[in-house]
C-alpha cells in the first residue's frame, strides 16, 4: 500500500515540469537576445561622432560643387553656367516590341544662356519620340547614329535653334 501514489502528486509533478520548461525557454530567450545585442554591437559599432562627420562631408561636397573647395572636389562640367543642362533620365518602353525598355540620359548644350522651360519641352519631346521608335530602328551603330541625328534635329526644332548640341550620356535597352 505504500506504493500507491497520492492523488495530488502526479499533477504537482506536471505543474513543476511545465514551470521549469517555461523558465528554461525564458532564460534561453534572454541569453539569445543579449548575445544578439552584443554581436550586433561588435559588427556595427555606433560611432558617437558619426553625425558630425556626415555633416562635415556634406559641407565639403557642397563646397566642391561650387568650386570653392579646390582640392576637395572637382566642379561639375554640366552646369547652367557652362550652358549645359543635364536632363532627368528618360525611361520608357519602345513601340515594338513593347516589352523592351529604354533608359536615356541626355544633356543639352545651349548656344546662349540655358532656359529651363525649353529644356523641359525638349525632354518631353524626346520622351514622346522614343515611344514611337522600334527596336529594329536603333539596332547597331548605324541605328544609334540615326537616333542621335533624329534627337539632335528634334531638339533644334523644339528649341528654335537655342540647343546647339544634344549629348547622350547613357543609353540602355532592356
Amino acid at each position: 500500500m505504500a506504493d500507491e501514489a497520492q492523488p495530488g502528486e502526479g499533477t504537482e509533478k506536471k505543474k513543476n515540469s511545465l514551470v521549469m520548461l517555461i523558465a528554461g525557454v525564458a532564460v534561453l530567450t534572454l541569453v539569445g537576445a543579449g548575445g544578439g545585442w552584443v554581436v550586433g554591437g561588435m559588427i556595427a559599432p555606433k560611432d558617437p561622432l558619426a553625425d558630425q562627420k556626415k555633416a562635415e562631408a556634406e559641407a565639403a561636397a557642397k563646397e566642391g560643387e561650387k568650386g570653392k573647395g579646390g582640392e576637395k572636389g572637382l566642379p561639375h562640367i554640366s552646369t547652367e553656367a557652362n550652358g549645359v543642362v543635364l536632363l532627368e533620365p528618360i525611361t520608357t518602353n519602345l513601340a515594338y516590341p513593347s516589352d523592351n525598355w529604354v533608359r536615356l540620359e541626355v544633356a543639352l548644350a545651349f548656344n546662349g544662356p540655358p532656359e529651363a522651360a525649353t529644356a523641359e519641352s525638349v525632354h518631353q519631346d524626346i520622351l514622346a519620340y522614343l515611344r514611337t521608335v522600334s527596336l529594329q530602328q536603333i539596332e547597331g551603330p548605324r541605328g544609334f547614329q540615326y537616333l542621335r541625328d533624329d534627337l539632335q534635329e528634334r531638339a533644334s526644332l523644339r528649341s528654335q535653334g537655342k540647343v546647339a548640341k544634344i549629348l547622350l550620356r547613357s543609353f540602355v535597352i532592356e
